[in-house]
């Protein structure tokens, strides 16, 4: 069997959200959230869990680290939770909350991982959202100012920056269909809020220009849009699909321009935006990551909102416990397809991983085999990419620990390692073993 040896230098790494798994959201002065409001309303999270305690990381960082130390991780993608940076949104910083970011990149470099870092995971102030949130203008300087703070006291320590984690979950689950926060269900908002967070972006880079010395970037899921069948309806509602989710946020960026497909998916909704929008937007980036976890089959329904298309998985497949595909040459395609329609710049693949259904502890172990062949498959494609001819810097597993998956609550475990939410017990997962193996051989042996 053939080795798959990955390029010396490759960054083998985990990945984390702040609101799911740091706890203690209000501590030390911090603003609350929109995930803070959201999830203690009623009914909108499943048996009403929140971030409240989650996986108690802000007391327990040290211990995190040294877990992954253990298991020879070489990054870390955490994000910050800009309200504990900035309980207002703006303004005023809270020296308690910095710290504590201050603290968790020292204790990483302590320990040999590199810090990457990720400036907004879905977690707006809840000051910022009472004057607008992401359908005001203004937010986009509200993002620079806060994003400036964190390059003066970060950068050079960190050298790896993202300025936001998948706006197109932000504003399709947030804005158009609310089921996260905040909450909203309204087509005109949609475009208005995914605009402002491109500007955000751009703004962000911006200012980086000006603070940071290092690497900044962006981080997109995509999801590979495959028509169900041969009728023209289906292969119509897949570009609308694929314009919809994994060219609207690119596109901008590299080209300065929306697809032309978002007018046909928005309709009297689509807006039109001035130019120097799209200038500020076309900040140049050093590097993007990928989230990546299934493909779209596209099924045309005239009643599906907003692209009048809905996926249907092909009969057979087999999913995973949040009804995705397990598809890993759709990560192949993925990263292939970046290269040839936005350019050769550093890809990484910032998120990968599944949520299983686990089998409990036994004699101290999770034996979790699913989840390792899992990974082995989707490792290998990243390899099969990077045989392509595809720039892929580095591989962080989603997620490092068990943790609050969003709306789904703690119903849907993706970790590596088990968290006992009663005890906060970290176990090692079996996948957890296999991923410290692959790293440890540079994928080699482990993935032949």
């Amino acid at each position: 069997m053939t080795r798959r040896e990955f390029p010396k230098g490759f960054l083998w790494g985990s990945a984390t959200a702040a609101y799911q798994i740091e706890g203690s959201p209000l501590a030390d002065g911090a603003g609350a959230s929109i995930w803070q409001r959201f999830s203690h309303t009623p009914g909108k999270t499943v048996n009403g869990d929140t971030g409240d305690i989650a996986c108690d990381h802000y007391r327990r960082y040290a211990d995190d680290v040294k877990l992954m130390r253990e298991l020879g991780m070489q990054a870390y993608r955490f994000s910050v939770g800009w309200g504990r940076v900035l309980p207002d949104g703006n303004g005023r910083v809270n020296e308690k909350g910095l710290g504590f970011y201050d603290r968790l990149v020292d204790t990483l470099l302590e320990n040999g991982i590199e810090p990457l870092c990720t400036l907004y995971h879905w977690d707006l102030p809840e000051a910022l959202d009472n004057r607008g949130g992401w359908l005001n203008p203004d937010i986009a300087n509200w993002f620079a100012d806060y994003a400036s703070v964190m390059y003066r006291k970060l950068d050079g320590r960190v050298k790896k920056w993202a300025t936001l984690n998948e706006p197109w979950v932000v504003t399709d689950g947030g804005y158009l269909h609310g089921a996260l926060a905040p909450g909203h269900e309204n087509l005109f908002e949609t475009p208005i809020a995914s605009h402002h967070l491109l500007r955000a972006h751009g703004a962000a880079v911006k200012a980086y220009r000006a603070e940071g010395k290092n690497q900044i970037g962006i981080v997109v899921n995509i999801e590979p849009k495959h028509p169900a069948s041969d009728d023209p309806a289906d292969i119509a509602a897949t570009k609308r699909a694929d314009a919809y989710m994994n060219r609207q946020y690119l596109d901008p960026i590299f080209f300065g321009r929306y697809p032309g497909e978002m007018k046909e998916v928005f309709g009297e909704a689509w807006p039109e935006w001035p130019a120097e929008d799209y200038a500020l937007i076309q900040q140049k980036i050093d590097w993007l990551g990928l989230n990546y976890y299934t493909r779209g089959v596209t099924k045309a329904d005239p009643k599906a909102w907003p692209v009048g298309g809905r996926n249907e998985p092909p009969k057979g497949a087999v999913l995973t416990e949040t009804g995705w595909e397990l598809f890993p040459k759709g990560l192949t395609d993925t990263l292939v397809w970046m290269k040839e329609r936005y350019g050769d710049l550093p890809l990484y693949v910032t998120e990968n991983g599944a949520a299983m259904k686990d089998p409990p502890i036994a004699g101290g172990r999770v034996q979790d085999q699913h989840r390792v062949d899992y990974l082995r498959t989707h490792l290998s494609a990243v390899n099969d990419a990077i045989k392509a001819g595809v720039d892929v810097r580095g591989y962080m597993v989603w997620s490092l620990l068990d943790n609050l998956e969003w709306s789904l609550g703690y119903s849907k475990t993706f970790g590596i390692v088990h968290v006992d939410f009663k005890t906060q017990q970290r176990t090692p997962k079996d996948s957890a073993r296999f991923y410290a193996e692959v790293i440890a051989s540079n994928g080699g042996a482990a993935l032949a």
